[in-house]
């Protein structure tokens, strides 16, 4: 499940910018892009969007006065170089407000909100990272708008994807993907459970080899062991290995 989004700016190099912060998160589906306000309107008389990412001062008709048209409007988050319309902003529901020039990291957790906003409204459901386990074997990982049964052993490896997990499986070439973070999920691992690096864990019982400081998950899969996680890893590895290094 990914948004439906369209992106509104009658600045192309901004418009190309927020395009390109679209196609790079992984829960967004780029469906139109618009110069203006009624470009926009003309564009959701025929088709529907779950989110709008619009820019506020545009000529015409402004990104306030086209939301406030909006007969049902979906979330929005507003952009714009004056933080004087932060205000006004909310008092239309926007799910959040980037001032320009904003990155790709405050871009990232604007969407994250609308993605969390969009679970709670079409599941009723608290908002979560994990839902609590069935049993000691499994958890339930928030992936878009529902709930996704994991067996730990299907675990590979999890890696940090900025506020959000990538969490691989057996049997998958897409990881899941759940706004969660590494204290979080490691409170419902097992001790086969190691973070071997700021931005991965692995499960120890897939790991195929260990070799120069990195740890051999597959062909051409090799995930680093980091210079702060070097101590227990050594640890772990010491009660579950035979033989002596040379």
């Amino acid at each position: 499940m990914k948004l439906r989004t369209l992106i509104i700016d009658d600045e192309p190099i901004a418009l190309e910018k927020l395009k390109s912060y679209v196609e790079k998160t992984p829960f967004l589906e780029l469906t139109a892009e618009c110069q203006s306000a009624f470009e926009a309107i003309e564009y959701l008389s025929a088709n529907e969007a779950d989110l709008i990412v619009t820019d506020i001062n545009m000529p015409d008709l402004d990104g306030l006065d086209f939301v406030k048209s909006l007969p049902k409007a979906p979330m929005v988050i507003f952009t714009t170089a004056y933080p004087q319309y932060a205000v006004d902003s909310y008092r239309v529901s926007a799910v959040d407000y980037l001032l320009k020039p904003y990155g790709f990291a405050d871009f990232h957790r604007a969407v994250g909100k609308a993605l969390e906003l969009y679970g709670q409204r079409h599941q009723n459901i608290p908002p979560a990272e994990t839902a609590p386990q069935p049993g000691s074997g499994s958890l339930f990982v928030k992936v878009d708008y529902r709930y996704i049964r994991v067996s730990l052993a299907d675990i590979r490896y999890i890696k940090g994807y900025g506020e959000y997990l990538q969490i691989y499986v057996s049997g998958s070439t897409s990881p899941l993907l759940t706004l969660s973070s590494f204290a979080s999920i490691k409170e419902r691992l097992t001790d086969n459970f190691l973070q071997i690096h700021r931005s991965y864990i692995v499960n120890m019982d897939h790991v195929g080899q260990i070799e120069r400081n990195r740890v051999v998950m597959g062909p051409e899969l090799y995930l680093p062991i980091g210079d702060s996680f070097k101590a227990p890893f050594q640890a772990y590895l010491a009660s579950h290995a035979v033989g002596k290094p040379k």
